[in-house]
């Protein structure tokens, strides 16, 4: 019998109020709540793409901007990443995709190491999608992959369109974090020759 991987988390703070529920053996359903509806757009995008259950229920101070909000999320989703994977023993620990939306290209690679790094080359013309703004989303990516212990590489290759961008940008780290996250059949233990992630 398998135990459940999953995680539930709540942060509280003068700014911000929020809970996270993630299943990494999920369907991709994703219900996400953080007042910033194209954060949603694009969390719900890693879901899907990734399998991933993911429930997310947040309110902050959008009466200043969104930072401290997406900021919170990224580090409380990162937490809920972390801790549903315990000690990381079977899985196949590193996931890479590439995603076409229309005219752009993205690239993501994970490491499920336990070591946090993340290299995102992610330049955008706008300075906001929606109620978004552009240098939040590799702000994002840079707090998950700090908070999820993990190595994270994600790189817009090219695209005209920042919604196209940004969205292929988070499709590929759901496929990645997928094929990571995954149970390797024949991975008996830790996949490391340290013996501990």
């Amino acid at each position: 019998m398998t135990t459940a991987r999953t995680a539930h988390i709540q942060r509280q703070t003068r700014e911000t109020s929020l809970e996270i529920w993630l299943n990494l053996d999920g369907a991709g359903e994703a219900d996400i709540h953080s007042g910033v509806p194209f954060l949603d757009h694009l969390l719900s995008h890693v879901a899907v793409h990734g399998l991933l259950d993911l429930r997310v229920q947040a309110q902050g101070d959008l009466e200043i901007d969104e930072h401290h909000t997406v900021e919170d999320i990224a580090i409380v989703m990162g937490q809920a990443l972390d801790q549903a994977l315990g000690r990381r023993e079977g899985i196949r620990r590193m996931g890479e995709a590439h995603v076409p939306m229309d005219e752009a290209l993205a690239f993501a690679a994970v490491d499920l190491s336990g070591r946090p790094y993340a290299v995102i080359e992610a330049a955008f013309a706008r300075p906001a999608v929606g109620a978004l703004s552009t240098e939040m989303i590799p702000h994002f990516l840079e707090t998950l992959a700090t908070h999820a212990r993990m190595t994270l590489h994600a790189r817009v290759l090219y695209g005209s369109n920042d919604h196209h961008r940004a969205e292929a940008l988070f499709k590929a780290l759901g496929r990645a974090l997928r094929q990571a996250v995954e149970m390797d059949p024949r991975r008996v233990g830790i996949p490391s020759t340290k013996g501990v992630l």
